[in-house]
């Protein structure tokens, strides 16, 4: 006769890869790459960002939700600096490269320059955008070195929601 066993207890996924997700996040990438090559070859490429903003919520509902779980409760300062530490150093040297490349090839932008690099260390660049009546599709002139850091300024919103 067979040993009765206890049922197997849960176990808690890893969210660090998850294949699917990871396919569909390089279709998303591929998508807007294309539309930024070339928007006719695909007009709706753009869309792509959409599908970026999908997986960032699945994947910090899911993290959040799994604390929740283990712990009973959400330590949201230690989200926000997990959240900090990942992002920032990417961005400082982001700006960092954007600013001096400015400052060398084109003196011009650089007063411009410091308020979008305000906006974008706060977090704000879409509503700066939005404010400044600037639309991300119908770009006139030279738009700016951080125009595209409005989806980064949405994402993190969101966390805030």
């Amino acid at each position: 006769m067979g040993r009765l066993s206890s049922p197997a207890r849960p176990r808690h996924r890893s969210l660090s890869y998850l294949p699917g997700v990871e396919g569909l996040r390089a279709v998303a990438v591929l998508a807007v790459l294309v539309y930024h090559a070339n928007a006719g070859a695909l007009p709706g490429g753009f869309l792509g960002v959409d599908v970026f903003f999908v997986i960032s919520g699945f994947l910090i509902t899911s993290l959040l939700l799994a604390e929740h779980e283990r712990t009973g409760r959400l330590d949201l300062k230690r989200f926000w600096l997990r959240r900090a530490r990942r992002l920032l150093p990417a961005l400082y040297l982001l700006l960092l490269v954007c600013i001096t490349y400015a400052v060398l090839f084109l003196p011009g932008e650089v007063a411009r320059l410091r308020t979008d690099a305000l906006a974008a260390l706060g977090y704000v660049t879409n509503w700066y955008l939005v404010l400044g009546h600037q639309s991300y599709f119908q770009v006139v002139g030279r738009p700016s070195l951080f125009q595209h850091l409005w989806s980064l300024a949405v994402e993190e919103q969101f966390y805030i929601l």
